[in-house]
């Protein structure tokens, strides 16, 4: 597959469009843009395999990505956690994204913690083309992020959580022949969050009620081409609920909702304005508006800012619903669904997932069943292999 082919599928695909777009009514369909779309994808198996979602479920190692106050609930000590997902592995196979997260609780008093977390996302090796013909020159864009993490709680039942981050997108190349030197983009952003939780009794059983938000990628915007293409991060705004219960002894179920909503201005359309030299000229200096806009301004404009009104308003969130079943903490059983508004990007797919946990270590695996029509999503996998720091402690101060 050539350059611009791959970049095309891998960037528009990461950012929420499907390959059944012709389907759609090109009046209606107005998909959110930004840079680093990859930053989107979720990176570990848990949270796929539940539709991806992961806002108030039970704090685990990868509760960077998904609610970084979560840690500070979390009952180990410490954890480590790498993920690997293959991408669009319908179409190409040396797409992938890596991630490896961790994080460390402070104090004797169990109340603050430390994180941070590593992600890789290469489109791999792409040979430049040259009229049809294949030139002597390739290259290996890729995207990547690394941030740190601190959550500590407020009270008992409640924390939050800060999050820093590095971005990088080199998504370009150097030909010195043509006088082209292409750089990569870099920006900085941060991620805030919260997380309550409580414990009712509902009848003679005690259930868990959880809650929490994320507002993440708030920051600069990603500058490409030597800043002459300035491009909005994929601010994101995540809230959701879980509730567990018991079934039996040892055996619980969680019924999990995260909506999203990307605080990104819509960009304009020619085909929002009226025709002719009038409305020509409107569009050009709303075009201009959106590009110049700063990030920050960016965030409070998303609301209230699409050409359809409040009814497209709503069709920007995306819902998922999921649920887990665990057996002692140790064997889970996960399921979920993931729905985006057809004019949005139609990202629809369910997802499907296990995991074995045991005192050291836990492998998670999932599999997403696109529901879009000719989706190159679907049947994309996720590997996640974790260690708890309390297990491996056990284990050597055996020795």
């Amino acid at each position: 597959m050539n350059f611009s082919n791959k970049i095309f599928l891998s960037l528009c695909l990461t950012g929420g469009v499907t390959m059944n777009v012709a389907a759609q009514d090109k009046n209606d369909f107005n998909p959110i843009q930004t840079g680093v779309t990859s930053l989107g994808i979720a990176p570990d198996a848990r949270g796929a395999s539940m539709g991806d979602l992961g806002a108030a479920t039970d704090p685990d190692v990868n509760s960077q990505f998904w609610n970084p106050s979560k840690y500070a609930f979390a009952y180990s000590s410490g954890g480590v956690g790498i993920s690997y997902t293959p991408w669009l592995r319908k179409l190409v196979n040396d797409i992938f994204l890596a991630n490896l997260s961790g994080y460390w609780k402070l104090g004797s008093e169990d109340n603050q913690a430390v994180s941070a977390s590593l992600r890789y996302f290469s489109l791999g090796e792409v040979a430049l083309t040259n009229q049809g013909e294949t030139g002597g020159q390739t290259l290996n864009p890729y995207e990547m992020s690394f941030d740190v993490g601190y959550s500590r709680k407020l009270s008992e039942k409640f924390s939050m959580g800060v999050v820093f981050r590095y971005i990088y997108s080199d998504l370009g190349f150097s030909d010195s022949y043509a006088g082209d030197q292409s750089t990569g983009a870099s920006a900085f952003s941060a991620d805030i969050s919260g997380y309550y939780t409580t414990y009712p009794i509902i009848g003679r059983n005690e259930c868990q009620w959880a809650w929490g938000f994320d507002i993440s990628n708030i920051g600069s915007k990603v500058n490409y081409n030597h800043g002459d293409n300035p491009a909005f991060l994929p601010t994101n705004l995540r809230v959701g609920t879980s509730f567990t219960f018991p079934l039996a002894d040892y055996h619980n179920l969680a019924l999990n909702l995260d909506l999203n909503k990307l605080l990104v201005p819509t960009m304009p359309r020619r085909d929002d304005f009226e025709e002719g030299t009038d409305g020509e000229i409107a569009y050009v200096k709303a075009y201009e508006d959106w590009q110049n806009m700063s990030s920050i301004k960016g965030i409070f404009k998303s609301f209230g800012d699409a050409p359809g009104g409040m009814s497209e308003e709503f069709r920007e969130i995306s819902f998922s619903l999921g649920a887990e079943y665990s057996y002692n903490q140790q064997f889970f059983l996960r399921a979920g669904y993931y729905y985006q508004n057809p004019t949005k990007g139609n990202l629809q797919y369910f997802g499907i997932g296990a995991g074995f946990a045991l005192n050291v270590l836990r492998l998670d695996a999932s599999y997403m069943l696109s529901t879009a029509q000719t989706s190159p999503l679907d049947q994309t996998l996720r590997f996640t292999l974790a260690f708890d720091m309390d297990g491996l402690k056990e284990i050597f101060g055996k020795r």
